[in-house]
Formats: structure tokens, C-alpha cells, sequence
């Protein structure tokens, strides 16, 4: 079985699980594992399986994921899908091997997954522990996709936390739809991995509500070094209106001063963010504080989407701004981010930093930069790398 991932780290992570229960499974079955956070990323789904079915016109095509989730029937009446499979039937073995034509069921259903090792050649291991959201942003599909907030139960997270370590792995991403909003407590959870599981060294987060980071995250930071100083927030705007009016629960301020905290405990932390550019009524002044926010928080990784319409979704009735509008500031945004990236860059030139050596002969900081690695490591293991340049929009090692 070949698996295709569109999306984020959930469905990465998901894609190791189906890719074990599936161990079986003839090559000839193609798995896409699709996205539906905007109309763009469907798009590209849908393109991506005519392209597939035109390349291998005797294979199985089995689609799952969000989009399957959201919109089975649209999915199964494409001439090149054979199989369509929800977010909770992907994962169920017995189902993923039957032939059944469709299976998209209750998505709130428990939450339950088998532990997994093999990440496609990464050596971090990324560990699923959320699934769902109880927020209501007026943009957004991925309670309809994911359901609502459920969290894998804390025995089982140290449970897989400890096969991760006796597997090698010294670098481990806690994922999910809201992980900042785990249902048992995001610091509880992590303390209890940091403090039974030592072998793992580095920890690092999925996408971060800002309004569910409190001052006790900001002590964690403070007190576990394994905590890696690189947090990605889910901020998608930055004038106080517009974020209102995303049904988001903080404000610019917020992400000011919860970057300010952070730094003044952990003075090499890095921010990204997730933002979106021309949501309905947004003005171009308010597209401006956008900007603003990213200079005055420092943001330096930004992964940046014009406003995609989401059927159903309140956003959608509001009064839309044009689309070329949409992708000009997102163009304009992605330039001043990548501005800020390699401002960072140059900074860390001289350093000396901890670098987890990947298997392609690259690596990562603890902040989360790519380095390109002048000698051959063994990949998973931790090396200190001295910053000689900038190249690639990576450093140079």
C-alpha cells in the first residue's frame, strides 16, 4: 500500500498508522489522505488523484481524511476513486483491509490509536495525543472533519512516549487539531512525559492556540529545557476586529505579550504563526496591523493562506473581498516573513547550536532552523554544530 499526505502533522502521523495496520496491502492500493482546511488544499487533492488514477491506471484508490469526512458522496462520484474512507474508519484495521465501497461514519466516535515508529525517514517521532475542537471560528471546518475535543487518555500517551524512547528516538512532536486545549491539561501532560520518559530529550508542540497558553506554559518553558524554545501559534490575524470577527479568542496584544513572557524565560525562543489574509470586510488598514504584529512579536516562521470560503461556515456569508486582493496580501505577507526567517538566519551565523541530525544529512536546531550538516552524523543522534553561513534558506554547518 502507497500512502499520498496531504495537510498537517495529524494526518502525518495518521498516515504511520495506516501505514501499519496496512503493513499487508498490496502496492497496487493507493491511499490519499486528503485535506479540507481550505478550498485551495481540496483543489490540490482532487488534482493529485486524476494525476495518480493517470499514472497508475490499474491501482486501487482509496480516498480518506477530512475532505472524505466533510464530503464522502463528491468523493465517490469521481470516476478514479474506487474507496472512500471518514477520519475514524481510516484507522480502523478491519475496514481499511475490506472493500467496502464507502465508510464515513460518526466522527465522535472514542478517541484510540495504535502506537507507530516508522515516520518516513524522520527522526522525530510525532505522537498524536488530540483530536477535534470545541471552538467555533467562524472560518474554520475542522470540528465538522475532527469532532469535538477528546484527548488520548494520559496512561496510553506515556505508553507510546516510552515505545518512542526504547525505539531510539530522542525528538518527539505532540500533535493534534487543539493541542494546547488537551482535554487532561496540556503542562500536566507534558510534565508527566518529560518527567517518566527522560530518554526523550527534545519535545516540541503542534500548532499553539495562543488564548489556551497561561502563565503555568510559560513556567514549563521556563523550568523543562527539553521543552524546545520554537512555538507555532495559531494567531491568523492581527487586527483586534478581524479577530473578532474569525470568532478567535484572543487578541494582538495577547500574542505580544505571550511572546514577550516566553522570551523573558527562554531569550532564544522563535515564534511562527499561522495567519490568513483577506478574510470577509478585512480593510487594507487592518491588513496592516497584520503586518505590524509580525514585527512587533517577532514572528519568523509564517505559514500564510489567502481567506478560503468553507461551505456552511458563518464566514462565508460575510461580505468576501476579491480574490486577487486575497493572494496579494498573502504574497506581501509571505515577504516580510521571509524577511524576518532570514534576519534570524544571519543572527545565528558563529553560534554554536544542538543539531538533531536527520537521515538526509540535514538537521534541525532547537529553534527549529534547518542546518545543512558539512559531515556525515548518524542520522537521530544530537550533535553541537558550529553556524558557518546561510544557504538555501537553511544554515550552513
Amino acid at each position: 500500500m502507497k500512502i499520498v499526505t496531504f495537510g498537517c502533522r495529524m494526518n502525518s502521523f495518521e498516515s504511520a498508522v495506516m501505514a501499519r495496520l496496512g503493513s499487508d496491502i498490496p502496492d497496487n492500493v493507493i491511499v490519499v489522505n486528503t485535506c479540507a482546511v481550505t478550498g485551495e488544499a481540496e483543489r490540490q487533492c482532487r488534482q493529485t488523484i486524476r494525476k495518480l488514477k493517470r499514472e497508475n491506471p490499474t491501482a486501487t484508490l482509496v480516498v480518506v481524511g477530512c475532505a472524505a469526512q466533510l464530503n464522502p458522496e463528491k468523493y465517490a462520484e469521481m470516476p478514479e476513486v474506487d474507496r472512500v474512507l471518514g477520519n475514524h474508519e481510516k484507522l480502523n484495521q478491519e475496514i481499511l483491509h475490506s472493500m467496502k465501497k464507502q465508510a464515513v461514519g460518526d466522527i465522535e466516535q472514542s478517541f484510540d490509536l495504535p502506537i507507530v515508529q516508522d515516520f518516513e525517514g524522520r527522526n522525530r517521532a510525532f505522537l498524536q495525543i488530540q483530536q477535534g475542537c470545541d471552538h467555533k471560528c467562524t472560518f474554520c471546518v475542522v470540528r465538522f472533519a475532527r469532532g469535538h475535543n477528546k484527548g488520548l487518555p494520559p496512561d496510553q500517551v506515556i505508553e507510546q512516549a516510552k515505545e518512542f524512547a526504547k525505539a531510539g528516538f530522542q525528538e518527539i512532536v505532540l500533535t493534534g487539531a487543539d493541542v494546547a486545549s488537551y482535554p487532561d491539561g496540556l503542562v500536566y501532560m507534558t510534565k508527566r512525559i518529560l518527567d517518566e520518559v527522560p530518554e526523550i530529550k527534545r519535545l516540541r508542540y503542534g500548532s499553539l492556540d495562543p488564548a489556551a497558553l497561561k502563565d503555568d506554559f510559560v513556567d514549563l518553558v521556563k523550568n523543562y529545557p527539553q521543552v524546545m524554545p520554537h512555538f507555532h501559534l495559531s494567531i491568523q490575524a492581527g487586527d483586534n476586529l478581524v479577530l473578532k470577527r474569525m470568532g478567535r479568542r484572543h487578541s494582538r496584544e495577547d500574542v505580544i505579550e505571550l511572546c514577550q513572557k516566553i522570551r523573558a524565560v527562554r531569550p532564544e525562543a522563535v515564534f511562527g504563526a499561522d495567519f490568513i489574509t483577506g478574510f470577509p470586510t478585512e480593510t487594507d488598514a487592518q491588513f496592516q496591523n497584520t503586518l505590524k504584529l509580525v514585527k512587533e512579536a517577532g514572528l519568523t516562521h509564517l505559514h500564510v493562506f489567502p481567506y478560503s470560503e468553507r461551505p456552511g461556515t458563518p464566514a462565508a456569508k460575510m461580505t468576501q473581498i476579491p480574490v486577487p486582493e486575497r493572494k496579494k496580501r498573502a504574497a506581501e505577507l509571505r515577504t516580510l516573513g521571509e524577511k524576518m526567517h532570514d534576519d534570524l538566519l544571519q543572527k545565528m551565523v558563529g553560534q554554536i547550536r544542538n543539531v538533531l541530525v536527520e537521515s538526509d544529512g540535514m538537521g534541525w536546531t532547537e529553534n527549529y532552523l534547518h542546518v545543512i550538516l558539512g559531515k556525515k552524523y548518524t542520522a537521530g543522534e544530537i550533535v553541537s554544530i558550529k553556524i558557518k553561513g546561510v544557504k538555501d534558506n537553511a544554515l550552513v554547518g
